[in-house]
Parts: C-alpha cells; sequence; structure tokens
C-alpha cells in the first residue's frame, strides 16, 4: 500500500487533504457497485433448500423432522427480521401487534436459512463434515437428523453470539437419545470457528491462563492470522505472531484524514463488509456494539459531460448487458472444457456485436461502465477472466445489505488484536518444516514451534519472498502460479462539506474511451460512517494499470476535474492444503475458494486452518522421550476421490467409474471420472510421475448410461461426444460434484472401509430426531 497526502487548491480557494491508496491486493468488497448496481447471477440469486422426505417415529415434539416434501427458498427479508429481533429491533409483526409463535415446521425453515446464510447445504453435509466422519453411515437418517441438529446449534448460537453456548444448553431442547449427535455437531461446529468465536468477554474468559498444547507459529497479523491466534489460544496453544509491518490488520487500513479542521477516516485496504447475513464481521460487530451503517441501493450515473444518464437508458443498457451475461452463461455450458481457454471479454464482445447491442456512444459509454463495474468485483480485467471460472464463488455469495461501519475497519482488527502476542517488523525470508518442528527465520532471529500456519498474502508467494525448506509441493507451486490477483486504486478526498447530496452512499461517472472506463467509474461516500464529508473514488480494470505510473497530482485533478463537472476454483484449495505432515498451514483470503479476495474469506481462513490445527496436533503422540509420532490420516475429499477410484467398478480408455455401493439398480447415480493429459490408458503405476501431471474431470451419469459408455466403439472421443451431445451432461472438477456425488463418496468411503474389516456395512434408519417437550407442557 502506497499512500499520498497532497493539499490541492481548487477555484473555490477551499483547501481539501488528498490520499492516492494503491493496491494490488484482491480487492473485491463488494459484486458490484451495490444491490441496484450488483450484476445479474448467472444462476438464481435464491439457495433453494430442498426438503428430504423422512418417516418419523412416533411421538410429536418441538423439533421432530418434518414430513412432507417442500422447498422453501432462502428468504432475505425474513433473515433481515430476524437479525433485527436478535438486535432488539422491531419484531416480524408491526408494532401494537401480538407476535404468533412461530410454528415447529417454520422454525427449523428459518434455522435451516440461517446455516444456509454461513454456508452449510439444507440437504446433504460439507465436505468438511464428511472428512470429519460426523455421522456414522452417509444418506441415512442419522445424517437427516443431524442436519438438523447442526442448524439448530448454528441458529441457538446466533440468537445471542455474546455468549458462550455449550452443549447443555443445547440439550435442553433436544431428546437426551440424540445427545451423540449433539456431540458431533457441536464438536466440529465450535473446533472449526462456526459458534463461540470471536472478542466478547464470554468468549475471551475462554482462553486458559497457562497453554498446555502445542506451540504454533502464524506469520502475518491480517485478518486471518488474527483469527486463527485468537481460536488457537482458546483451544490452548501457545501462540505467537510475526507481523512483518508495524501495525496489525494487514490489507485492512483505516488512515485519518485531516484538512482546515475537519477530520474523517478513510478504509483504504478492505472497506465493505459484504452481505450481513452470516457474516463473521457482522458477528464481531454486533459483539463490541458497533452499529453498521447499510449501503443505500440509490446509485445515480453521470455522462461524461455531467449530466445524469436518462432512466430509461440507463434501465434498457442494464437489461441488455444482463442478458448477455446470460447468454454467456449458455455458451459456457456448450462448450464445456473450451470455455476454460476462452476470455469473458471476448465473449462479452463477441455477443455484444453479434446482437448489435450497445452501437450509438452515448450506450457504449454505458455498456463500458457496467463492464468497468464487472471488472472492479472480479479484481481484474475481463481480457484475463476465464469463461469457465469467473464466477465460481458466486452460489456461496453472502446474503443480505452491504454495510459500512462508521469509524472504520481498524475497530475490529484492534480488538482482534488485544491481548494476542504479536511481533511486529518481522519480516519473514525462511520457514523450515519438518517431522520434528518448524523454524522461522526473520532476519537474524529463529523462533522455533511445532506447527506454523503461512498468511502471507498470494503476491508475497508468487515473488517467491519466503524460501521454504524443503520446497513446497510441485502442485502447491503450480497453484500460486496458476493464481492470479487483480489491481484496484483508490483516491481519497476530504471536502469541506458533501456537495454530492447527504442522501448518496455512493454514485457512477461514465467514461469517454472504452480504453478509460475504470477510471473514476464509481464514487463511494463516507461522510455517513467516517466522521466528515469523505469521497473516495475507484479505479478498475485497465485504467488501473495505467494509475500506477500516473503522478498523484495529475490523479488528483484528473478525479476533481470529473467532481467539477458532476484460476479453476481448485487452486484455492491447493493453497490451503497443509504440508510437511502437518507442520505447515495456510490460510488467507487467497485459500478461500468460497470467498476469495474479501475481509470475511480472509477470517473464515483463519477459522478454518485454527481447527485443522488443532486436529492435526491432537492426533500427533509424543512419548515420554520426546520422540513425535505420526499424525493420524486426515483424508481430504480430493484424496478419498482419489482412493475410490484406485478401484472403479468399470475402467476403459481414459474413464473410470465407481457405482454406488447400496444399490445394483440400473437407474441409480455413478460417478464417472475423465483422466486427462495420458491419452487411451496404459498400465502404469498408480503413482507414477505421468499421472501426476493428469487432470481429472468428473459427471454424474446413471449406471446403465455408464454401461451404454463402456459398449462404445470408436475410442475416448466418440463417448466424450456421446456424454456432451446426447446425454447432455458437463465435465466438472472435484467440488461440482453437488449432493448427489458427496452421497455417493461418503457412501463408497465408509462401504469400503467396512469391507476390509470383514464387516458389511450396514445402513439402519435410526429413531428420528426429536426435542424434549417444554417442562411446561
Amino acid at each position: 500500500m502506497v499512500e499520498m497526502e497532497l493539499e490541492v487548491k481548487l477555484n473555490t480557494g477551499t483547501s481539501r487533504t488528498s490520499a492516492v491508496g494503491q493496491t494490488n491486493a484482491q480487492q473485491r468488497d463488494v459484486k458490484g457497485a451495490v444491490e441496484k448496481r450488483k450484476r445479474k447471477r448467472l444462476e438464481t440469486s435464491s439457495v433453494v433448500l430442498q426438503e428430504t422426505t423422512v418417516g418419523v417415529a412416533s411421538g410429536k415434539s418441538i423439533r421432530s423432522l418434518r414430513q412432507q416434501t417442500r422447498a422453501p427458498t432462502y428468504d432475505e427479508d425474513l433473515l433481515d427480521a430476524v437479525i433485527d429481533q436478535q438486535l432488539g429491533g422491531t419484531p416480524f409483526p408491526a408494532r401494537g401487534r401480538k407476535r404468533k409463535p412461530l410454528s415447529v415446521e417454520k422454525e427449523v425453515d428459518v434455522e435451516a436459512m440461517i446455516a444456509a446464510s454461513i454456508g452449510f447445504p439444507r440437504e446433504s453435509l460439507t465436505e468438511e463434515e464428511i472428512e470429519a466422519g460426523v455421522v456414522a453411515s452417509a444418506g441415512s437418517l442419522e445424517q437427516a437428523n443431524y442436519i438438523v441438529v447442526r442448524n439448530h446449534i448454528l441458529a441457538k448460537w446466533r440468537e445471542n453470539v455474546n455468549a458462550w453456548l455449550d452443549e447443555d444448553t443445547v440439550m435442553e431442547s433436544i431428546r437426551s437419545q440424540h445427545k451423540s449427535l449433539v456431540a458431533a455437531a457441536y464438536k466440529f461446529l465450535s473446533t472449526f470457528g462456526y459458534i463461540n468465536f470471536g472478542v466478547a468477554p464470554a468468549i475471551k474468559s475462554r482462553i486458559p491462563e497457562e497453554a498446555t498444547k502445542a506451540t504454533v507459529i502464524i506469520i502475518g497479523a491480517g485478518l486471518a492470522g488474527l483469527a486463527a491466534a485468537r481460536q488457537l489460544l482458546a483451544f490452548g496453544h501457545k501462540v505467537i505472531v510475526l507481523e512483518g509491518r508495524q501495525r496489525p490488520g494487514g490489507r485492512v487500513y483505516t488512515k485519518k484524514m485531516v484538512g482546515e479542521g475537519l477530520a474523517a477516516a478513510a478504509d483504504l485496504g478492505g472497506s465493505v463488509v459484504t452481505g450481513i447475513h452470516g457474516n463473521p464481521l457482522g458477528v464481531l460487530a454486533r459483539q463490541l456494539g458497533f452499529p453498521l451503517h447499510k449501503i443505500r441501493e440509490k446509485c445515480p450515473l453521470y455522462q461524461p459531460g455531467g449530466l445524469p444518464v436518462k432512466e430509461e437508458m440507463d434501465a434498457r443498457v442494464e437489461a441488455q448487458f444482463n442478458k448477455l451475461l446470460d447468454r454467456a452463461s449458455k455458451w459456457r455450458e456448450e462448450m464445456n472444457t473450451v470455455a476454460d481457454s476462452i476470455s469473458l471479454g471476448t465473449t462479452l464482445e463477441t455477443l455484444r456485436e453479434d446482437a448489435g447491442v450497445a452501437v450509438n456512444a452515448e450506450e457504449r459509454q454505458l455498456f463500458d461502465w457496467h463492464l468497468a463495474n464487472l471488472e472492479y468485483a472480479n479484481a481484474g480485467l475481463l481480457s484475463n477472466l476465464s469463461l469457465a471460472f469467473w464466477d465460481q464463488d458466486d452460489p456461496y455469495e453472502m446474503g443480505g445489505d452491504h454495510c459500512f461501519l462508521p469509524g472504520g475497519n481498524v475497530r475490529l482488527v484492534a480488538a482482534l488484536a488485544e491481548g494476542v502476542p504479536i511481533f511486529y517488523g518481522k519480516t519473514i525470508h525462511t520457514i523450515r518444516y519438518s517431522s520434528e518442528g518448524v523454524q522461522v527465520i526473520a532476519g537474524e532471529q529463529i523462533f522455533e514451534g511445532d506447527m506454523a500456519l503461512c498468511t502471507a498474502p498470494l503476491g508475497v508467494l508468487k515473488r517467491e519472498a519466503i524460501k521454504f525448506e524443503p520446497e513446497l509441493p510441485v502442485r502447491k507451486i503450480d497453484a500460486i502460479k496458476r493464481l492470479g490477483f487483480g489491481l484496484l486504486n483508490k483516491v481519497v478526498m476530504l471536502f469541506s462539506h458533501p456537495f454530492w447530496g447527504a442522501e448518496l452512499d455512493t454514485f457512477g461517472h461514465l467514461a469517454e474511451s472504452t480504453n478509460r472506463r475504470g477510471e473514476f467509474f464509481l464514487f463511494y461516500s463516507y461522510a455517513a460512517v467516517s466522521g466528515g464529508p469523505l469521497l473516495l473514488a475507484l479505479v478498475a480494470g485497465e485504467a488501473a494499470i495505467n494509475f500506477e505510473c500516473m503522478p498523484p497530482i495529475e490523479a488528483v485533478t484528473r478525479v476533481l476535474s470529473v467532481l467539477r463537472v458532476g484460476a479453476s476454483g481448485d487452486d484455492y484449495d491447493i493453497l490451503a492444503e497443509c504440508v510437511g505432515d502437518g507442520r505447515l498451514f495456510f490460510a488467507g483470503e487467497a485459500t478461500n475458494r468460497r470467498y476469495p479476495a474479501t475481509m470475511h474469506g480472509a477470517f473464515l481462513s483463519g477459522l478454518r486452518e485454527a481447527g485443522n490445527i488443532t486436529t492435526f496436533a491432537g492426533s500427533r503422540i509424543v512419548s515420554s522421550k520426546g520422540e513425535r509420532g505420526i499424525q493420524k490420516d486426515i483424508q481430504s475429499f480430493a484424496t478419498i476421490l482419489v482412493d475410490i477410484f484406485k478401484e472403479p467398478d468399470l475402467q476403459f480408455g481414459c474413464f473410470s467409474v465407481v457405482f454406488d455401493p447400496q444399490t445394483n439398480d440400473l437407474k441409480s447415480y455413478v460417478i464417472v471420472r475423465l483422466t486427462i493429459g495420458k491419452g487411451e490408458r496404459k498400465e502404469e503405476p498408480e503413482s507414477s510421475p505421468t499421472d501426476q501431471q493428469s487432470v481429472h474431470l468428473y459427471t454424474i451419469i446413471s449406471r446403465r448410461q455408464a454401461f451404454e459408455l463402456l459398449e462404445l466403439r470408436g475410442g475416448d472421443k466418440l463417448r466424450l461426444i456421446y456424454l456432451s451431445d446426447k446425454l447432455g451432461v458437463k465435465l466438472v472438477g472435484r467440488r461440482g460434484l453437488g449432493v448427489i456425488g458427496d452421497g455417493i463418496v461418503s457412501v463408497t468411503k465408509w462401504n469400503r472401509a467396512a469391507r476390509k474389516v470383514n464387516s458389511p456395512l450396514n445402513i439402519t434408519p435410526v429413531t428420528s430426531f426429536a426435542a424434549k417437550t417444554p417442562k411446561s407442557q
């Protein structure tokens, strides 16, 4: 982050203090400007929470499973009301009306929506839950009951995030025969930071006075490092944090702007809390009693000459732009893997020309504004964004309003850093890891511990500023090379008064030429939250690259002239993988597939790795002689897939097939894997160097279709044509298998594990999950 302060005189003679903030971090605080200006989602914006039909045992209770199949949607208005009530606001009905208690069915629906807002699917387990083995058998009634228990625990803690939620409190509303489900869900949610995290006094009081567990060295005091540090301290670990700067927060940096007797707080780094539903930063704000300012939806656009854009043309071009995005999505589906090598920018321009959209100068300027907004949302040039993967994190976008934190996000950082042992000015140049532990070297100092967590930014890893001994695995190095980050520049100005209007939080400006479309295309007003009339101008896309070479005086002059007139997603997972037999871990926004390039993504990655570190540390046995045992084999979802495909049910050409072991029905689903990079399959060892360079793609078809695929003559080329043209299926990465694929993987894993001990897998129904009836009844 490079900052420069300038005193600039305008024609009025009023002095203004300006700061030019330049950042090459993965800046993507808002998916578009605000809700009104947000690009249309290629997939539905509602998260469908499908209900599984489950038979209910005798007896009704408050928390029994529903008997009817329903598909309620993710209701943002309902969750807004729930959060408002939790904050002590107006309950669901209007004032003066007595609120009817929610029915059991409605209450469980609300709990499921709260869980969905945090990132949990309604009808299935997450990959992390499968890896943790939270239930004994997948796809059973036990799993359905576990999901309801899990959702209940999540919702119960979100009711009061200032209190510590223990198992006994949860059991007050759940029947005793389901104690094992509560124990499994509670352990998983608390270990990986979904409940009982943050800075509330009740949470901080749980940090033991004396550490009794493994020593962990954390590199970086950004949101990821601070989140992990607090969790690990609470778990009983000895923790130290090494930070290269002289302050905590990483790219979250709030600067005090002063001029002409005015002062205001400007967020030069991460600046917006995106989507308040489920966002852990919103939880921190609630615990600290910090009010959040909802970014208002009104966002007028102005032409280069200063006149407002006509509403009719604005609506028409925006609709055309969204329609082209829909068509781009259809192209992607039709092209399958070919879309990997085509850029989103090329696709949109081709579609625009074919459709005859934005042909005159005014419409083209408005169309360019939407392109600039899209480049801002994705923190990169459209010409560099893959058509196949540019929106891979969209399904996980958090719902709810986007918000500013009055006084700046540094207030959250200060609360997180309180009481954490941080050593500033420690620039790390070497990390050594082995079965004996880790060494982290800063200058001439050597810090030793049992484990290390590296939260260094992606740019630092790309520059190879840190030397790893031994060298990181090839697949992680390749992932670092493939992952990219964009450029976003900010110009922050403090004025004598908010001449743009106190009722606005955002407004946009159209550029005269396409190559400058991202130059000051969007303005954020912080007048309502910063303590002064502060305005922030954004520079994105190609304009942001050119802006890097622009002298600060020229940059401010340009923005004032405007104001006078008016990778694949798998690489995130690879970067997140630990190395060195559970000694070296990685966190940060570039390791979070669901929420990359966001403040809450960094925070969540820290909570995730705190759980992983604790799990690994707990599985490592240290003998009385000080010898370290071998840690348990905690398989990742990718490892499970590799293992089950070592024994495929069918294998032909470059295709392998794994059946659902629970049934022989020809209509049942199977997982098909296509191995690319080897040609026709040859007899090679599974771990051969050739196989390590292969790429695996997957799809779901029926068992009957798998046999038809086997019987096809003409080689793999005709089989691919059969899959795409006749069956209409799409090949995806391992994370795209969905609920059906997750179920087959988990059942196959347990089935084969049972076979190894000569014990058949029996998936037997369990008693339906139900709650205790209140004592008053």
